[in-house]
């Protein structure tokens, strides 16, 4: 994933800047970035933050830094922002995207004369360079953007900055979110609305899809108006949302209660206490234990002084060595009890396999888990949710690969997307039996859907059940 945050403003923007990019850090832990134009020009600080958060790694930047535009990011993967010359001058470009298409594009490109990209490491091409290049096939900027978000199979959202101001687009189905704020004498555009409301802004708009503004320290103007087709990712406000966003005039938080409420109500076991995993499952566990009647409890908790963000190491048995060192059992809580545990989705399963061997080992009596989502059973095509490579990663198609004994088809996955089915049942089972839990019910669709308060039509279901 990846956030941005842009400014404009009447006077100096980095401080505002700054603070509105580090509120993203939950969107990423790879890189951080931040661009800014004033009387000199751009300036801009691209670092690694895998090892030190966002205001660690650019608190020097800041102080020196000026400028009253400014844009940047936190990502999960590419070097950002870009400063790019082209025949429509200089400008900063910052992406949220997930392209699909890149070997077509860039022989298209290549065809029409471009000379060639810089690979970063293991061969990539850089998105954000990919979409300057799609921008600059096109005579004017406007045209630009809304060809590169025409042109994009996956999702891309973008902020682009040159003299004139910050060209905010969101991605053509509104996968994902853009949000405009404003307080006296500054705009500022958004990934979460959370992130400028302690800066002095109030909410100004939210993009629809495919629009393009134009904010200047004095205005947000339309230049592309919104199209009516909108597929904005569900797992937003099931997982990667911080909790005081709100997507669609949908809060995330309350999204959260309303999907542990429903799962109660179809719930048959009675726990001693209910539990979330730590962070993104505690608001599924406290509407469940509000609607349940049974209490709230915290049996682990992780160590926020120094693992506030998911740093993970790229050794694969440091991963999971890290996955249990951040999380610390409160053992009085634990002992001879029957917990019933609210993750917020089941992706390899190896870490909530541990994270309930850990608690069978500090005593725990029974563990029942119960992920906030429907079963993952489709890879997502559109944003970045995981680094996974292959959907064989996914517990459910391992699961049901070993239950077809290969024969694996599109009309059988729908089978085990339906929480109706007898395969269903099964897979739920088989995938039970390989954790180690006491149960396992997953939230349903239709459930998690109604917790949004958006229309269906609206909302992305992709990885869960595989329609368009």
């Amino acid at each position: 994933m990846g956030g941005f945050f842009g400014v404009a403003a009447k006077d100096d923007c980095v401080f505002d800047l700054f603070f509105g990019i580090d509120y993203h850090s939950h969107l990423g832990t790879r890189r951080g970035g931040m661009t800014v134009y004033g009387d000199k020009g751009f300036d801009r600080s691209i670092h690694n933050i895998e090892n030190a958060p966002f205001r660690t790694k650019f608190d020097k930047d800041m102080q020196n830094m000026k400028g009253y535009l400014g844009i940047g990011c936190i990502s999960d993967y590419e070097p950002q922002p870009l400063i790019v010359r082209s025949h429509h001058g200089t400008y900063a470009l910052t992406t949220v995207s997930k392209i699909n298409n890149v070997d077509e594009i860039s022989k298209e490109i290549f065809d029409q004369g471009h000379s060639h990209f810089l690979e970063m490491s293991g061969g990539d091409i850089n998105s954000t360079e990919l979409v300057a290049a799609l921008i600059n096939q096109k005579d004017n900027l406007i045209d630009g953007i809304r060809y590169a978000l025409e042109k994009i199979d996956g999702s891309l959202s973008l902020l682009l900055m040159n003299q004139n101001g910050i060209y905010a687009a969101r991605d053509m189905h509104g996968r994902t979110p853009v949000v405009i704020g404003k307080k006296d004498g500054a705009f500022c555009a958004s990934f979460e609305n959370f992130a400028y409301k302690n800066l002095g802004y109030h909410d100004y708009k939210e993009l629809g899809p495919g629009e393009v503004v134009v904010l200047t320290p004095s205005n947000c103007v339309t230049l592309v108006q919104p199209g009516k087709d909108m597929k904005i990712c569900t797992f937003l406000w099931v997982y990667y949302g911080y909790p005081a966003s709100s997507y669609e005039g949908m809060s995330v938080e309350q999204m959260r209660y309303n999907c542990g409420a429903s799962m109660a109500k179809r719930d048959n076991v009675k726990p001693d206490i209910v539990a979330g995993v730590p962070d993104s499952g505690t608001a599924h566990a406290v509407g469940y234990a509000n609607e349940s009647g049974i209490p709230f409890s915290r049996p682990f908790i992780k160590y926020t002084p120094t693992w506030p963000r998911s740093f993970m190491p790229t050794i694969q048995s440091q991963r999971n060595l890290i996955a249990k060192m951040k999380l610390l059992a409160v053992e009085d809580l634990i002992k001879d009890k029957s917990l019933l545990l609210i993750d917020d989705s089941i992706v390899r399963g190896t870490q909530l396999r541990e994270t309930t061997e850990y608690l069978f080992d500090s005593g725990a009596k029974e563990v029942h888990i119960r992920p906030a989502c429907p079963p993952l059973v489709y890879g997502c095509k559109y944003l970045n949710f995981s680094r996974s490579s292959s959907e064989m990663d996914l517990i459910t198609r391992r699961v049901i690969e070993r239950l077809e004994n290969g024969n694996v088809t599109d009309e059988v996955l729908q089978e085990y997307t339906d929480p109706d089915s007898e395969k269903y049942e099964k897979m739920v089972d088989e995938i039970c039996k390989e954790l180690h839990f006491t149960s396992l019910r997953f939230n349903r669709l239709d459930d998690m859907l109604e917790a949004c308060g958006v229309e269906k039509c609206k909302l992305c279901t992709y990885c869960w059940d595989g329609k368009e």
